[in-house]
């Protein structure tokens, strides 16, 4: 099994599409073993979050970033966890 990295993915996703469409740039930092994981990953939680279908989603970029430029802190401390507790 390969190491879990960080990646950087870019791009547009089309809100509001009947109305007044409208083109919403977005930048999304996750984990995954290869590129394609992470654009998965992405059209997923964009999917599910923003109730907008996957062809309204445009991936502009991939870029693979080390953990000392994630912004998100939670996302670099479950990546340095060892193990569960069970309470």
């Amino acid at each position: 099994m390969g190491d879990v990295k960080f990646y950087l993915v870019e791009g547009k996703m089309l809100i509001r599409p009947h109305k007044m469409p409208e083109w919403w740039k977005f930048r999304k930092y996750v984990r995954a073993l290869k590129p394609e994981h992470a654009v998965e990953k992405v059209l997923s939680e964009l999917g599910s979050n923003h109730k907008i279908k996957r062809y309204h989603i445009k991936i502009e970029r991939v870029v693979e970033v080390p953990a000392e430029e994630v912004p998100d802190r939670s996302l670099v401390a479950l990546a340095s966890l060892t193990r569960w507790i069970k309470p």
